[in-house]
């Protein structure tokens, strides 16, 4: 069994290898053993369960909050040849009966359905004449109260566990931190289980906080360049998403509204449209996103900000799930902060002090001057180790050096004392600006000394100041009514004792200008022909009425549109082409193909590539990792190999794995090179896999206590490798 979960990788889903911690996943689950996976958005977690599902000779039940999500999940198995079925409230009478008919005629592999379907005695009735082999819970930070959605009925899925003793349970989720991870294991009863925590890193997203100035000029700015891209932007209430919609309609611009206040059938219709790529963009409130695999979504707008730092990496990563760059701006204002504050009064008292928190995280991150990617992987407990990553705001920025704000802060600080420490921010900067107002007036505080004393800074850089003063721990602030309280270290800064330096905003908010020139660069592929496939893709799926990207993504698309496959072999080569696609769509993609090559007299690259092809089960050609091999073999540095093929060094390194363990010899090359660890802890890492061995990298990444990534990791398990090589006796 051990290479079958490969096989069925390549000859159904069509990828050649997997991603990290899929094929470790997919064996632990195989093996019967409770398993929680941790993976971000977009980062493969379907694969992780449908594959065991293919393997197993039961049923599997896969447990999802959404009605969108179910059937999203249905029509790409469906387009796979795969069977499986919904249980859910949307179903007519008809089609319910057909499901059960399905599952009772052993036909069905997956069943989608919610919790609360799952625990209704009728469905347990359907079940327990049924072999279940596994329990599927997606989304599964809805377990726990510390998560940002909690939902109650997702605890009680612990007594299906006791229908099914003999199921394996597997609970996976994009956006679980430590306390929420333990919560997860703790409520399933895990007690033998295995987790697995890939990286939170979405690479391939340019991430982008910018002051809110002219909110509807900057976004019009940003999106202007993606008029021909799928993106989605967010907002903060119902109102602002009809307004901005409409704005952009008027403009010209392909869009439709998302909102809980819509009638359900246009909700869906607006939702549909957007899937399918009959409309471009989507402007929308939380409700809109969760389930939808769609892979092409080019960029993501937060209008306002995100409640928190949960929602927001979920939201951002609906972007770019086909690993092909994409582009997210947050615009941040302060009063953005109270307005969500106004809007989680209604809570009761722990979840309000739960919700505050949350939000008090995402300030922080919007505020911060460091990496984002440090600031927002460290929050889900993940290290990022380098110092720039090339694609956010801050690494892009030439920063400017901290300037003295002593006095600014004494000012405030000095402020905040003379009103009696119990005012929030904004009454502080009142007093401060010299305003007017009836709440002033009401306690006198016109008459202090600090009334009127800082009409030098505009509301805007006296509300960053005082963020930066909260950062530096020379205040508090009451979680609850926002009041402000100096510290004792804010008592040094106002006794005289400490010079306090950081950054002072301009005046007016700078122009906003569209990122450009980020540290990824953008697949190289013929423009014309990508669009003529994509057009062709839109033509099926019109015909088979399901969303284009069930049938290609834009990535496999852009593949196609870079090698100009034209036989079925090199088509099965392109990465997202398996047997049933090629055997569904390979017709009229390859026409297409070979028309177009003909006409502009270009070569089939992929059947010199050496990618790996099995068409009809059997391989024809050398394999991909074969010929990678080879290829180092014979001198070739890793990265002039990235480049032949347009992959990335953790691709190559797999391969690389793939080629020594069927036999193959490696010459011993500088991959110690590509490693940033230090001296002491390589020596660390060799000792694991004295330890763990070197077959699956998740016993010595936690032995590590998860502090080297995976990359790193096979880096050293190839020089590991050479060096047993050569130690070996002749």
């Amino acid at each position: 069994m051990k290479d079958q979960p490969r096989e069925i990788l390549k000859t159904i889903f069509g990828y050649d290898s997997f991603r990290p911690l899929q094929e470790e996943v997919i064996h632990n689950i195989l093996s019967g053993k409770d398993t929680l996976v941790i993976m971000p958005t977009g980062g493969g977690k379907s694969i992780c369960y449908q594959i065991p599902a293919l393997l197993f000779p039961g049923l599997t039940i896969v447990v999802s909050p959404l009605i969108s999500l179910m059937k999203d999940q249905v029509e790409q198995l469906s387009e796979l040849g795969i069977t499986a079925v919904t249980l859910n409230s949307s179903l007519t009478p008809d089609q319910l009966s057909a499901n059960i008919s399905l599952i009772r005629q052993k036909k069905a592999r997956l069943v989608y359905m919610a919790p609360e379907t799952l625990l209704k005695e009728g469905t347990m009735e359907l079940l327990s004449s049924e072999r279940v082999d596994c329990l599927t819970i997606d989304e599964a930070h809805c377990i726990s109260a510390w998560g940002h959605d909690f939902r109650p009925e997702y605890r009680r899925l612990i007594s299906v566990r006791s229908r099914f003793p003999d199921m394996v349970c597997v609970a996976l989720t994009a956006t679980a931190t430590p306390r929420v991870r333990q919560d997860i294991q703790e409520s399933l009863n895990f007690d033998s289980s295995a987790e697995f925590i890939g990286s939170f890193n979405r690479e391939n997203l340019n991430i982008r906080v910018v002051q809110k100035a002219s909110p509807l000029a900057q976004t019009l700015a940003f999106i202007e360049d993606y008029r021909d891209h799928s993106g989605i932007i967010y907002c903060l209430s119902r109102k602002q998403v009809d307004e901005l919609s409409g704005i952009l309609l008027a403009k010209g611009y392909s869009v439709r509204p998302y909102h809980a206040g819509l009638p359900d059938m246009q909700r869906m219709k607006n939702q549909e449209l957007f899937i399918r790529d009959d409309i471009r963009i989507m402007v929308a409130t939380i409700a809109f996103g969760m389930g939808i695999n769609k892979s092409n979504v080019r960029f993501i707008v937060h209008y306002d900000l995100p409640k928190n730092i949960e929602s927001y990496y979920q939201e951002i990563g609906r972007a770019g799930r086909d690993g092909l760059p994409s582009q997210c701006l947050l615009l941040f204002s302060y009063s953005d902060i109270y307005r969500i504050k106004y809007l989680i009064q209604d809570h009761d008292e722990q979840k309000m002090r739960v919700a505050i928190n949350h939000l008090d995280a995402m300030v922080r991150y919007a505020e911060t001057d460091l990496c984002r990617r440090k600031v927002l992987l460290r929050y889900f407990g993940e290290e990022y180790e380098k110092e720039n990553c090339s694609m956010c705001d801050n690494c892009l920025t030439d920063h400017k050096t901290p300037e003295d704000i002593t006095i600014e802060a004494q000012k405030f600080l000095s402020c905040v004392k003379r009103t009696g420490e119990i005012f929030g921010i904004q009454h502080i900067i009142d007093v401060l600006r010299g305003s007017k107002s009836k709440k002033i007036e009401r306690f006198h505080h016109q008459d202090l000394s600090t009334y009127g004393i800082g009409k030098d800074h505009t509301k805007r850089q006296w509300q960053h100041f005082a963020h930066q003063f909260l950062h530096k721990g020379f205040m508090t602030q009451d979680m609850e009514f926002g009041g402000i309280g100096i510290t004792p270290e804010g008592w040094e800064v106002l006794k005289g004792k400490v010079t306090v330096t950081g950054n002072i905003l301009p005046e007016k908010s700078p122009a906003f200008t569209a990122p450009k020139n980020t540290g990824m660069a953008e697949p190289e592929y013929d423009p014309e022909l990508f669009d003529l496939l994509r057009s062709r893709r839109k033509q099926l799926a019109t015909e088979a009425d399901v969303p284009p990207y069930v049938i290609f993504s834009d990535k496999t698309l852009m593949e196609m549109a870079t090698l100009f496959p034209q036989s079925k072999e090199s088509l099965l080569s392109i990465s997202g082409v398996g047997t049933m696609k090629l055997r569904k769509y390979g017709r009229d993609f390859l026409y297409l193909l070979q028309e177009y090559c003909r006409r502009n007299r270009l070569e089939d690259k992929a059947a010199s590539s050496g990618r790996e092809s099995t068409l009809s089960g059997k391989p024809t050609g050398r394999k991909r990792h074969q010929a990678i091999g080879e290829l180092y073999n014979a001198g070739k540095a890793i990265p002039d190999i990235m480049a032949m093929f347009n992959i990335k060094q953790i691709t190559v390194l797999d391969h690389l794995f793939t080629f020594f363990t069927e036999g193959h010899p490696l010459r011993n090359g500088s991959v110690i090179e590509g490693s940033a660890l230090s001296a002491k802890e390589k020596k660390t890492v060799l000792k694991a896999f004295d330890k763990h061995g070197v077959e699956f990298l998740s016993p010595v990444y936690s032995s590590l206590n998860c502090s080297v990534s995976y990359e790193e990791l096979k880096i050293l398990r190839l020089y590991y490798l050479f060096q047993q090589q050569a130690s070996a006796p002749c």
